[in-house]
């Protein structure tokens, strides 16, 4: 696939909370339904008070037509999510999102950073963070994240 080289990144709003529902139910690995999400708590309430309260969200997008989206906690000083459209992975768009979304972290004070993802090698988004200077630390041993794999990375 080509790179995209025209990759708008900008703030997401209260009012875009759908749009980040509809790219996260749309990924196919590490797929959630609409369900599943609010079983963790998670539903466009909730994050439209994060994004109001210690939360910041970036949407990529290309001449207005969103392609992916970031979510980071200053406070927690974590990543919660980075989901891309199926049809517009390994362009580049994961990777100009994780950066923006570092950058913010970093302004916020934070010197090291943490995310949570399926612990699986053999997952692209496993594969993708360690290439991006991520390094998985350990496996959750409780709650709702129970079995997903801790990275972390240093960036301050």
């Amino acid at each position: 696939m080509k790179k995209i080289e025209s990759i708008n990144i900008r703030l997401a709003q209260t009012e875009d909370v759908e749009t980040l529902f509809q790219i996260r139910t749309s990924v196919k690995e590490n797929y959630q339904s609409r369900e599943e999400i609010a079983a963790l708590g998670i539903t466009p309430a909730s994050v439209a008070k994060m994004l109001q309260v210690d939360c910041c969200a970036w949407i990529a997008e290309i001449e207005q037509q969103p392609l992916g989206f970031s979510i980071a906690n200053r406070t927690e000083k974590t990543i919660l999510g980075l989901f891309v459209l199926p049809e517009f992975e390994n362009r580049g768009i994961g990777r100009a999102l994780m950066e923006k979304t570092e950058n913010w972290l970093k302004n916020k004070g934070a010197k090291e950073i943490w995310l949570l993802t399926g612990n699986d090698p053999k997952l692209r988004a496993y594969g993708f963070y360690r290439h991006l200077g991520w390094i998985a630390v350990g496996v959750e041993s409780e709650g709702a994240m129970k079995g997903e794999m801790k990275f972390v990375k240093h960036i301050g």
